[in-house]
């Protein structure tokens, strides 16, 4: 036996049950009984309790890795700086104007390049693991001296 319940919808919820149920070939009782069973079951409680983990695992490593490239970026940047700056010499004045030319030239090739990358999808963050996996294990690029 089914009990009787007289209920009050706002104007727009009603429109939109009503909506609903004629999209569904169902009774506006049925939707209606749908919703408050849903509302009343733990077990939805529960199903979007887990649905909200997932998303929030899945954002906490998609931020971890972010974390990690961004670290790794940062380190690659410093160390090719502290290099850069180590073994560059200083220019004399007259050499200075060529210089810079030939720095803006090698400049835009960089840029030419990078976009090239990007395109392509490639990622150099993507090619440490593999690069690191070839180096021999008793040579240490950072202290061989040379430059790559």
């Amino acid at each position: 036996m089914r009990g009787r319940m007289n209920v009050y919808f706002p104007p727009q919820m009603l429109r939109e049950i009503v909506e609903l149920a004629d999209r569904k070939k169902l009774s506006r009782s049925a939707i209606v009984e749908a919703a408050v069973a849903s509302f009343l079951s733990p077990d939805g409680a529960d199903r979007r309790e887990a649905a909200f983990t997932r998303r929030l695992d899945r954002l906490s490593r998609q931020a971890q890795r972010m974390e990690r490239d961004l670290g790794v970026t940062a380190e690659t940047l410093a160390l090719f700086v502290r290099f850069w700056l180590t073994i560059t010499p200083p220019l004399p004045t007259d050499a200075q104007a060529a210089a810079q030319i030939k720095g803006r030239e090698r400049f835009e090739g960089f840029i030419e390049a990078l976009g090239r990358r990007l395109q392509k999808g490639q990622s150099f963050l993507r090619e440490i693991p593999d690069d690191i996996g070839n180096l021999s294990p008793t040579k240490d690029p950072d202290e061989s001296g040379t430059a790559g």
